[in-house]
């Protein structure tokens, strides 16, 4: 999944993309390179960033989303990064075959949405809002907590009609948590991988891992980012939200032909259920028990 931020004020590419043609030749970009998903956000959730209207949300994403679909190869599907209900569905009807939801569809109706236009919907942990989150968030057991929500808001999803497999979880690498909260979780992926849904990973360019590298620059935490991405694949993550598409498929690939112990490269076979999304399989008895 490539990240196509089309804000002023996103934590490492802010106003990179926010033109249309600059939006179209980054997303394409990250289709030659192996995006089976581009992931179009207008609304920055950085800590501390403050929420943005759905008229400016639509006015950033709309227009990009049917250049998109038209530039686009068919079996690249595009997500639509939002909370707001009412951009989620102008986003659908412009072209968009994916939600991405922070707040694993908190708003009232955007579970219903989903449900009604047949699409995958990725549910994400988050401990507070992007402008409280990191104020010193606190677990008693991250992982259990962060994988009950997770099933909670999952029960949810299905209860409205979505399919239990178009619901991806994400237990959400920096949002509301410490950099030991963030290592817990991530040690912790095949647990995440158990319960039976694709498990989306966005850790790219995360300031965590800058505390751990010593590097303060998160365009030069390619490296770290990466390495998440091998340990993810051998865990039995499906989806990889990241910046630099090329390194981290090449770093799941990787991974996974490792997992196979010499087997032939994979196939990278696409599940019918949430067309265009490239998945890696798990390999039995080759996670991070």
């Amino acid at each position: 999944m490539g990240v196509l931020n089309v804000t002023p004020d996103s934590f490492s590419d802010g106003g990179c993309y926010i033109t249309v043609d600059a939006a179209i030749g980054q997303a394409l970009a990250m289709a030659a390179a192996g995006a089976a998903i581009i992931d179009v956000g207008a609304e920055s959730t950085r800590p501390g960033s403050e929420p943005v209207p759905p008229e400016e949300q639509l006015r950033r994403s709309l227009e990009v989303i049917r250049s998109l679909r038209a530039a686009l190869p068919a079996h690249v599907t595009i997500s639509i990064d939002t909370r707001s209900v009412a951009v989620a569905r102008a986003a659908l009807t412009a072209g968009a075959g994916m939600l991405n939801d922070i707040s694993a569809g908190a708003e009232a109706g955007m579970l219903q949405l989903a449900a009604e236009h047949g699409v995958p919907i990725c549910l994400m942990h988050m401990q507070g809002t992007p402008q409280t989150m990191q104020e010193a968030p606190h677990y008693v057991d991250v992982v259990a907590e962060v994988l009950a929500a997770l099933r909670e808001r999952v029960t949810a999803a299905v209860m409205a009609g979505v399919p239990r497999a178009h619901c991806l979880i994400d237990p959400g690498i920096g949002f509301g948590k410490t950099r030991v909260h963030n290592l817990a979780l991530l040690a912790a992926l095949p647990l995440f991988v158990a319960e039976g849904c694709p498990v989306l990973l966005g850790t790219s360019r995360k300031r965590f891992m800058g505390a751990i590298c010593q590097e303060t620059d998160p365009g030069q935490l390619l490296g770290a980012t990466c390495a998440t991405t091998a340990l993810g694949t051998a865990a039995g993550v499906k989806v990889f939200r990241v910046h630099d598409v090329q390194a981290n498929r090449q770093a799941a690939e990787v991974a996974f032909a490792i997992a196979q112990a010499g087997d032939a490269p994979p196939a990278h076979p696409v599940i019918p259920a949430c067309a265009g999304m490239t998945m890696y399989p798990s390999v039995p008895g080759r996670g991070l028990e």
